[in-house]
């Protein structure tokens, strides 16, 4: 039976991770870990300037799993891909282990003219590109996700893709919150090879929403992109609670229960 992400992620929670797969070459650890793969919106020290990002702060909120945050500033699926950074963590995941990848906010752009290296080709599937400045062959945003999945899966671990996180949504004075291609991408990623998906982006945006204009502008000392620690804290609970609303039974096995993080199941 496959178990949802939901499930899988409480089960981690609870400090009960799922068997590993026959042919794992490792055991599974007593105590699993929890790699984070993402850009400064997920990263220590978010976008400098006394902002901070969300994963600094997800481990107070599991037990018995220790948060190694491997995130970067500044990355995107295919840099990150390309840096080396997904192959790293392939290195050292152990089965029973969980990897959540949340990757869009530097995914965008156009490689018509010019390419900054983090640019993915436009797509939902393994379209291609070329790299107007290197001759690289680039690929989509789903091929790259799909590819680390894949191997990461391979060991013996849990992959997670979760929805990047909203631009401050309060930005222009009125509420705007409209879910981009990247959302769609993650999962689209994660049905291609039955894995784990979470909407985070939507769980944050409704709970910004709640808070109102004055509370969340004050999230977003730097930009409308990377938030203050307070910020970053919010953000992480939504992530929690969004593995969390699929079955309100588990909440005795988490530090926050679903009751106790604000905003509503989605």
């Amino acid at each position: 039976m496959k178990l949802s992400a939901f499930s899988l992620l409480a089960a981690l929670i609870a400090g009960a991770a799922a068997a590993p797969t026959q042919d794992a070459p490792l055991a599974k650890r007593a105590t699993p870990k929890v790699y984070l793969a993402g850009d400064s919106t997920m990263a220590k020290g978010g976008g400098g300037s006394g902002t901070d990002g969300w994963g600094q702060y997800l481990q107070a909120s599991l037990k018995n799993a220790v948060v190694v945050n491997d995130a970067i500033a500044g990355r995107s699926a295919r840099s990150y891909m390309n840096e080396g950074r997904f192959q790293a963590i392939v290195d050292v995941v152990q089965p029973g282990d969980f990897v959540v990848i949340e990757f869009g906010h530097n995914d965008g752009g156009s490689l018509s003219t010019t390419d900054n290296g983090r640019t993915d080709c436009f797509g939902d599937s393994t379209q291609t590109c070329i790299s107007p400045t290197t001759g690289e062959t680039v690929y989509t945003f789903v091929f790259y996700e799909v590819q680390a999945g894949k191997a990461l899966m391979a060991k013996g671990a849990k992959v997670i893709f979760s929805s990047q996180t909203p631009n401050n949504p309060w930005e222009t004075g009125t509420f705007t919150y409209g879910a981009n291609r990247f959302v769609g991408y993650a999962q689209t990623a994660a049905k291609a090879i039955g894995a784990m998906y979470v909407d985070h982006g939507q769980y944050v945006a409704n709970e910004f929403q709640r808070r109102g204009a004055a509370a969340v502008d004050a999230f977003f000392p730097l930009d409308h992109t990377h938030t203050s620690v307070a910020g970053a804290q919010v953000v992480a609970a939504q992530f929690v609670k969004a593995v969390l609303c699929a079955n309100d039974a588990l909440a005795p096995s988490v530090v926050n229960s679903t009751s106790s993080i604000p905003g509503s199941c989605v």
